[in-house]
């Protein structure tokens, strides 16, 4: 199991209409959206494998990293108050069981063919056909298709773009977040969304796919002993409450108080 098909529908479902809610709120309702957006998360991460938990964390923590620099730092993009809304690490989490779910529900080759010639075509827009060049975005096209060719997880990044595209066509059309005409200090033309944006995604992805084996090993060697000890305590103290005069194992008693 990795995660259930039904996410792939329901997880969208709620970060677009948490997208929608954050246009009509101010800064106390994005904390209150980001904190019902973490509990969405923690709901969602309860009945996956512990790898999975822990590959999905580790997007949450890469991604914000990108998100500060991306936004705060860089200023590529900016959300509409000019902040880090807290939902947004969360929602990165949410984004990547989706595009799980999505690679279960379809046939991997379907879906990794959708993504290819999707990610491709837009690319291709945005220097053609589109009123607003987009050449960062096309420079990162050609990444995320050599990830969708080589890579073992292929299935996982497909599904991660076409959930990605989706958000972020719909968060951009209702002015959630925007995206600069150009890189800053670069000049380089960008879309609103870049064509490949997902590539971003693809990194924090590989990163969690490589980080999260290693995050599962030291939580287990680390909770090992702490149970060990734990049940070592409780052991010795039930031992410490059995009665005088009670027999052993053996079948000899034990030492009876003596008045």
């Amino acid at each position: 199991m990795t995660a259930p098909r039904w996410y792939a529908v329901a997880l969208p479902a709620y970060l677009a209409g948490l997208l929608a809610l954050d246009t009509q709120v101010s800064l106390h309702g994005q904390l209150a959206l980001g904190a019902l957006t973490f509990l969405v998360l923690a709901v969602a991460l309860r009945p996956l494998p512990p790898l999975v938990r822990a590959q999905a964390i580790c997007v949450v923590l890469f991604a914000t990293v990108g998100e500060v620099t991306g936004s705060l730092v860089w200023g590529v993009y900016h959300y509409r108050l000019h902040n880090l809304p807290l939902f947004i690490p969360p929602a990165h989490g949410l984004v990547y069981l989706s595009g799980i779910a999505l690679s279960r529900s379809l046939r991997a080759r379907a879906v990794v063919s959708a993504a290819a010639v999707g990610a491709t075509a837009w690319g291709i827009a945005g220097l053609t056909l589109l009123p607003r060049a987009d050449v960062a975005g096309a420079v990162g096209v050609p990444l995320l298709l050599v990830f969708l060719w080589r890579s073992r997880s292929r299935a996982t990044y497909a599904g991660v773009f076409l959930v990605v595209a989706a958000l972020e066509l719909y968060g951009t059309s209702i002015g959630t977040w925007r995206w600069a005409r150009e890189l800053p200090g670069l000049g380089i033309p960008d879309g609103n969304p870049p064509s490949g944006v997902a590539s971003g995604y693809v990194w924090f992805d590989l990163m969690a796919l490589l980080v999260a084996p290693w995050l599962v090993y030291v939580a287990g060697r680390m909770l090992k002993p702490m149970v060990s000890s734990f049940s070592g305590a409780v052991r010795s103290s039930i031992r410490r409450r059995e009665p005088s005069g009670t027999m052993s194992a053996s079948g000899a008693s034990s030492r009876a108080s003596v008045t």
